[in-house]
């Protein structure tokens, strides 16, 4: 054999000999337990303090938002539907080895040493799972942003941690009325709000197939003071409980079919300025929820009086006073522009 294949022959030997051995003497066993990495490993990482906490670790300090959670659309394991509280705020602990690199069990932790992040700008965050799209599956609550609420934050109505849209149960707890005996009652209200509670040209809205809790509401906010107009304030001062739960049922009863039609809307210069109203108090201004007034029949000289009182906090809701707090005169116009073209054909 020539001299220079036979060194070749030796050099390959050589190679696999000090192959086997580092296999042999500098391979844990573990190495190919389940695949080309460490099986061990598996058990270290799992050992190690863990990057994400867990809801629980929250529960102590966040009790009342851990509850809003636990019992809210995004705590439902059964649905497939969990988005826990890291998700959102970023990971609880972390670890002193920002590279990654190597586990380490050691590192910053909140609320010792990390602070979480409060996410500012919701609508980028919860149109991540929520904004409309073609490929994503249909039981998922999607929306089209530009039209769900227009630059409006999602916090504004809803609760990040607990985030269905339902203030049926917020609506005001209103004994039942009798429609019959509302009718009768409801002779003083004509002049203002119409025959039938269609109002044309008359100084008050149309009431017809308006929510009942939304009446009781309004009825009860003028007779405390909460809100106030000369002709309101005579008229719910002597009122009573039963009054006022009675003329809710007989308005509520009538029907009131929107003339804000879909080709209507489509050429109305304030659809834009309305989009983040149009989420509660619908697109043809007939709500779908108990707890939300239609906007039917309301005046435009009423609806920017009332934008503008929210603005202002002269009137206070919840929802309406963050909606308006950032509406630009010429917004208010619009919006009130837009729903005033709502009538009851």
């Amino acid at each position: 054999m020539p001299r220079h294949i036979f060194r070749l022959v030796l050099l390959l030997v050589a190679f696999a000999a000090m192959g086997y051995a580092a296999i042999v003497f500098l391979t844990v066993d573990s190495f190919f337990q389940y695949g080309h990495y460490r099986g061990d490993s598996v058990a270290e990482v799992a050992s190690d303090k863990p990057k994400y906490q867990g809801t629980a670790y929250c529960q102590s300090c966040h009790e009342a938002r851990f509850v809003a959670w636990s019992d809210g659309v995004h705590n439902r394991p059964d649905d497939g539907k969990i988005v826990r509280c890291e998700t959102c705020h970023g990971a609880a602990g972390g670890r002193d080895d920002k590279a990654g690199l190597t586990h380490v069990s050691t590192g910053s932790v909140h609320p010792d040493n990390l602070k979480l992040t409060v996410p500012a700008d919701t609508r980028a965050l919860c149109t991540l799972c929520h904004e409309k799209m073609a490929a994503r599956p249909a039981q998922q609550p999607q929306i089209v942003v530009a039209e769900h609420a227009g630059e409006q934050q999602c916090a504004v109505c809803h609760d990040p941690h607990s985030p269905l849209l339902n203030l049926v149960a917020a609506a005001p707890a209103a004994q039942q009325g009798s429609a019959a005996a509302g009718e009768a009652k409801a002779a003083d209200c004509i002049g203002c709000h119409g025959d039938a509670g269609v109002s044309v040209d008359l100084p008050g809205p149309t009431l017809a197939g308006q929510k009942a809790a939304y009446l009781v509401e309004s009825f009860m906010a003028y007779k405390t003071g909460a809100r106030s107009e000369d002709m309101m304030n005579a008229a719910a001062e002597g009122a009573s409980d039963e009054d006022a739960a009675d003329l809710a049922a007989y308005y509520a009863s009538l029907t009131c079919e929107s003339t804000l039609s879909t080709e209507k809307q489509a050429v109305s210069s304030g659809r834009a300025a309305a989009a983040a109203c149009i989420a509660c108090h619908g697109a043809d201004g007939v709500s779908t929820n108990p707890a939300w007034p239609n906007l039917v029949g309301f005046a435009k000289e009423h609806l920017v009086a009332a934008l503008s009182a929210y603005r202002s906090g002269a009137r206070t809701d919840v929802v309406m006073g963050g909606a308006a707090k950032n509406l630009s005169d010429a917004d208010i116009e619009s919006a009130a522009d837009y729903y005033a073209g709502a009538s009851c054909k």
